[in-house]
């Protein structure tokens, strides 16, 4: 499967097994979704628990936190993560807080799906990366997958959660990542990360689409610099894994970290600080970041602004240089 299809199975697996998994949003009906991620579900399920909202995402998301609240489990999805800050009210105000305003009494079992990231020619309204936002935001989840069999396990344990959950879907790799995902039900455990590459020299903690961008400046980097590093896909953003980063630096000693969204108050500089709090005496190097740049995302220059294999291996090699 690809992503899209992961999603789609783990959706299906749901609906089937849990009637009270609602999918809404736009165009997610008899269209299927802008990419098509909802395909075949209206026509399975029908429109009780299929069906299109408007052009309103304030809407969207109030209407699935009052479903949430009334022992339903919605999926909502956002046809862009660029176009959720109308509903940011709703979800850092409302979703987010529910647990805590009813001491415990009342949570709001929710997933808003959003396709993320650049990569597609989007420009400045169809390419950010919002995660920072709702990774400040106690009382959320956030999960950002990088593969099919990750993408189908987190989703589902996404759903099975009491919580809401921000899951945001790398489209740059959509359809470009593919993988052998099961066609039953299985879960992915929210908050664990995963080693992708293991290396003796850095640690190169990323998550989404940058996962493949650091594989091949890992791979390069072994066969032209003789830098072996260690590559960690954290797959779930709040809460991270963050023991299997501090495990994994203080064997290496060197850590880079790599992300779309731009440098600035960036889900790097939490995982930095976090870093050095904790492995400071283990570090043999400062910690780089490879990022977006703190601009608006651009059209023409997309894929200067993304952090590629070329500069990752530039970190690298300015890293093990120090």
């Amino acid at each position: 499967m690809n992503i899209i299809q992961a999603v789609n199975s783990a959706l299906r697996v749901e609906m089937k097994r849990d009637e009270s998994v609602i999918v809404l949003g736009e165009d997610v009906g008899q269209f299927g979704g802008v990419f098509r991620a909802t395909q075949g579900l209206f026509k399975e399920f029908g429109p009780s628990r299929v069906f299109d909202t408007p052009l309103a995402e304030n809407g969207i998301i109030g209407s699935a936190i009052g479903m949430a609240l009334h022992g339903m489990r919605p999926v909502p999805e956002i046809q862009f993560a660029d176009f959720i800050y109308p509903a940011f009210d709703q979800i850092v105000n409302e979703a987010a807080k529910m647990r805590y305003r009813s001491g415990g009494k009342y949570t709001c079992p929710m997933v808003i799906r959003a396709p993320c990231g650049g990569g597609i020619k989007g420009g400045l309204y169809h390419s950010q990366s919002p995660e920072a936002y709702f990774i400040h935001t106690a009382g959320l989840k956030v999960v950002m997958p990088s593969n099919p069999y990750d993408a189908k396990g987190l989703l589902i344990a996404s759903i099975r959660d009491d919580n809401p959950v921000i899951f945001l879907e790398p489209k740059k790799v959509y359809r470009a990542a593919r993988g052998e995902v099961p066609e039953d039900d299985y879960t992915v455990e929210l908050g664990k990360a995963s080693r992708v590459r293991e290396g003796e020299d850095i640690t190169i903690v990323t998550y989404g689409a940058t996962v493949y961008d650091a594989l091949e400046a890992a791979d390069e980097a072994a066969e032209e610099d003789n830098i072996s590093a260690t590559i960690i896909d954290l797959r779930t953003l709040l809460p991270y894994d963050l023991d299997a980063v501090l495990d994994s630096v203080k064997k290496t000693g060197r850590v880079i970290i790599v992300h779309e969204a731009p440098k600035t108050c960036g889900f790097g500089a939490e995982i930095s600080a976090a870093l050095s709090e904790r492995a400071l005496l283990y570090l043999q190097a400062p910690i780089l970041r490879v990022t977006g740049f703190d601009t608006p995302f651009p059209y023409t220059f997309e894929e200067e602004y993304l952090p590629n294999k070329t500069r990752i291996r530039k970190a690298l090699r300015d890293t093990m240089d120090f």
